[in-house]
């Protein structure tokens, strides 16, 4: 089962809640130690990506977005009950049109969703 505040993080990421979710994430990054710091962080970052995406911020959007995935990157396909390489691969997409930026506008792919893999029917329940 995931913990509480990981999971109240997720639902706002979910639900498009990006800076939410970063600060729910957060609650629990402060009180925790080694590795799991090091993926809270990363799932952080993620979040506060996502944030600056929607407020048109594209080079805190790229900055973090990489800085979160490299963290994430570290670890294995399943962390915490969470489906860490399915995030990764849905985050692949969003890397690409972030590096080309430069090119004009192009179209975005879908939201990256945290899907659970304990229990999937709960994704997305606190």
């Amino acid at each position: 089962m995931v913990e509480r505040g990981v999971a109240e993080g997720i639902h706002l990421f979910n639900t498009g809640k990006f800076f939410e979710a970063h600060e729910a994430l957060e609650a629990v990054w402060l009180c925790v130690q080694g590795s799991r710091k090091t993926f809270l962080h990363g799932l952080i970052q993620v979040a506060a990506a996502f944030h600056h995406h929607t407020r048109a911020n594209p080079a805190g959007f790229r900055s973090l977005l990489e800085k979160g995935c490299n963290k994430l990157e570290a670890f294995g396909a399943e962390v915490e009950g969470i489906d860490l390489a399915g995030f990764l691969q849905q985050l692949q997409p969003w890397r690409e049109l972030a590096g080309r930026a430069s090119e004009g506008a192009l179209p975005a792919p879908p939201l990256p969703r945290i899907k659970l893999t304990a229990n999937p029917d709960r994704n997305e329940t606190p």
